[in-house]
């Protein structure tokens, strides 16, 4: 897939879990190729381009680049860790070996985000993401 930077990242800021790991990706991307934006926000309304709506964007995390494509779950993670020189993680999330699993378990990951951010969970990821940061 090529990807035209920049990148812009529809997620949900209003989730510890999801935030915790978008501004400490963004806190590597020296080339400004990634661009967040809160989809949770309550005056957030979907691009005119949008092929989704608000609703099921607030499900599952969605980009699009700057050639208007756009990109949905697991293949997110791809593209973003690997665009903030997180190569080692990009290439986790991009494994043909893992991406059936991967697929499998970010629904349920996302499906349960809010709950998973009373856990340890954001403090543990803000921690391996730091330990992986390109520097």
């Amino acid at each position: 897939m090529n990807i035209t930077y920049p990148l812009t990242i529809y997620y949900d800021a209003s989730c510890p879990l999801c935030a915790t790991e978008m501004h400490t990706i963004k806190e590597t991307d020296f080339e400004n190729k990634l661009i967040l934006v809160d989809c949770s926000n309550e005056n957030f309304n979907e691009p005119a381009f949008c092929p989704t709506t608000k609703e099921v964007m607030m499900e599952r995390i969605h980009a699009v680049d700057a050639a208007g494509q756009w990109i949905k779950g697991v293949y997110v993670f791809e593209i973003a860790y690997k665009a903030a020189g997180f190569n080692k993680l990009g290439q986790f999330w991009g494994s043909k070996t893992l991406r059936p699993l991967l697929s499998r378990a970010y629904p349920f990951i996302a499906d349960n985000r809010h709950w998973l951010s009373k856990t340890p969970l954001p403090y543990a990821l803000n921690k391996l993401l730091r330990a992986f940061a390109p520097s």
